[in-house]
């Protein structure tokens, strides 16, 4: 059956024809594209004969977004949590803490997510301060930037912290100087290997399947018809398989698998390998594995970014991946054909990853491989030009820049550097193709507030703050190809969707009010209507 769409203010993200008032859907993908008559003639020619044509009124159509830069099942699982970001204070942060426990008598363990270093005093989160309003369960809360967690005493007792647990390779268990004792925040891997571990291992398949659905359900109606998946486990594609078979998966996922800081380099180079036999194995229009994720250095607000110059704390951290780690496992990848994100955030971790991939380039020779580089808050001004150089896309998340989530941020930095933070014009003048995303659950996964901060450099959160460095915003119909099109480039399918176009799939929203007639602040307050994944309904607003 052919569905014929009239009427419409069709945002294409199609460079050869940007609008376009009308469109044909023909089983899972788009017949034609132009104006009325264009596309009945199309039609006509093709001997399609459509339905009676659905009447949009002048509604926006954009093509489905692409979240660049997500956690899928984590995303699900964190939509069960108590959101902690818009909590300004440590009373505030254990009010919510202690209302979502009663709340939820029953729950093992009492999860929440998005503190701020800036609400906690000293920006030192302690065990005691949790014990204060939940002693009797374990507590668990992830810093908003999920590079650290914040647990109670009881929680520490049940991961087995002590004064006498080691150091995991690229994290570190906060300790008492005086008594050696845990108090309660781990950083980085730490939280990791001993936390986030033991919870993938006490959750079941059944509640794990439901994470799932939750955050499929949660994208589709932002409008949301796929994801690039940048922390994929084993736990997480047995549900995406299991999805897959039975039908449920309303997503198109592209996966990066995690490579662990753990082991040797032969142990490196022989995950490589196996990650290449999943691509070989998965590669569906709808559960695809494109390459590997490796974080190379960790996060500004918790003192862990790689940085050419000391954090003004003095915190002058190491990277969790150095260049002799790091070559061979990128050229290693580059050589089995797969694509590499590297979570580089420091200006000196984003010249460790440029540098890595040069040394693949070197090795194996040039070619068009899309590696990736994930966040880029900092970079040097002499590395902007290298993303042109070596064909790096440079992935970033409008959401980090939230002038609500600032403050901390900016006070490690220091003023000079921060107002060079998330220079999102600047990677694109030195060549880099800019693909937008969220991190979800690290930030809100909503497409369109997260464009409004791209196109504005102002707060979702609080739309009384100023906005922090206008002159880096992005001119909306940009920020939006950043969003579609250009996310399918980045993990190249480029030919098959993330334009509304002939022959692509038929992967669209309907937005309303049209955002690109409106107020900025209209960003906020629309609403995606209709949602649509290979010529199929998988959203429909109220």
């Amino acid at each position: 059956m052919t569905t014929l769409i009239t009427h419409a203010r069709v945002f294409t993200a199609d460079p050869a024809r940007p609008w376009a008032d009308s469109f044909a859907v023909a089983g899972d993908r788009f017949a034609a594209v132009g104006t009325e008559p264009e596309v009945r003639a199309e039609l006509d020619a093709q001997g399609n004969e459509a339905a009676e044509p659905i009447d949009l009124d002048g509604a926006l159509v954009v093509p489905g977004f692409i979240d660049g830069h997500f956690h899928t099942v984590s995303t699900g699982e964190a939509l069960q949590r108590v959101d902690l970001v818009r909590a300004k204070s440590l009373p505030e942060i254990q009010r919510l803490v202690r209302q979502h426990a009663d709340a939820h008598p029953d729950a093992a363990w009492v999860l929440g997510k998005s503190w701020l270093f800036d609400a906690v005093p000293g920006g030192r989160p302690t065990a005691a301060m949790i014990d204060a309003v939940v002693p009797d369960r374990p507590v668990l809360l992830d810093a908003n930037d999920y590079h650290s967690a914040w647990v109670n005493t009881a929680a520490l007792r049940e991961l087995g912290i002590d004064a006498a647990t080691p150091d995991p390779v690229g994290g570190r268990v906060d300790r008492d100087p005086a008594t050696g004792e845990a108090t309660g925040f781990l950083e980085e891997n730490a939280a990791g290997v001993y936390a986030w571990d033991h919870l993938e291992r006490i959750t079941d398949e059944a509640s794990r399947l439901g994470h799932l659905r939750a955050a499929i359900d949660a994208c589709n109606a932002a409008g949301m018809t796929g994801v690039v998946d940048m922390a994929m486990r084993d736990a997480d594609l047995a549900a995406m398989v299991t999805a897959e078979q039975e039908g449920w998966l309303d997503l198109r996922v592209v996966g990066h698998w995690v490579m662990d800081r753990g082991g040797s380099a032969a142990d490196h180079v022989d995950r490589v390998r196996q990650v290449a036999e999943l691509a070989r194995r998965h590669r569906s229009d709808r559960l695809r594995i494109a390459g590997i994720k490796i974080w190379v250095d960790g996060v500004i607000d918790g003192c862990t970014a790689a940085m050419v110059e000391p954090l003004t704390t003095g915190a002058h951290p190491d990277a969790l991946w150095e260049a002799d780690a790091l070559n061979p496992v990128v050229a290693a990848a580059d050589a089995a054909g797969l694509q590499v994100a590297m979570h580089a955030i420091g200006d000196r971790a984003v010249g460790l990853a440029l540098d890595a991939v040069a040394h693949a380039q070197h090795a194996n020779g040039s070619g068009d491989r899309r590696h990736r580089i994930e966040h880029i808050e900092t970079v040097s001004q002499s590395d902007l030009p290298r993303f042109g150089q070596l064909g790096v896309t440079a992935s970033v998340q409008p959401v980090h820049a939230d002038p609500a989530i600032r403050p901390n941020w900016a006070a490690m930095l220091g003023a000079e550097r921060a107002e060079r933070g998330f220079p999102w014009p600047e990677l694109v003048a030195g060549g880099g193709r800019l693909v937008l995303g969220t991190d979800a659950p690290t930030a809100p996964y909503a497409p369109l507030p997260n464009l409004f901060i791209a196109a504005t450099r102002r707060s979702a959160l609080d739309r009384g703050l100023a906005a922090a460095q206008p002159s880096y915003a992005l001119a909306l119909d940009d920020a939006v190809r950043a969003a579609t099109s250009s996310a399918a480039w980045s993990v190249f399918e480029e030919g098959s969707r993330g334009r509304v176009a002939g022959g692509m799939l038929a992967d669209f929203a309907v937005v309303h009010p049209d955002v690109f007639d409106a107020e900025p602040d209209d960003l906020l307050d629309a609403q995606v209507l209709l949602t649509v994944l290979g010529g199929r309904t998988v959203h429909r607003s109220a």
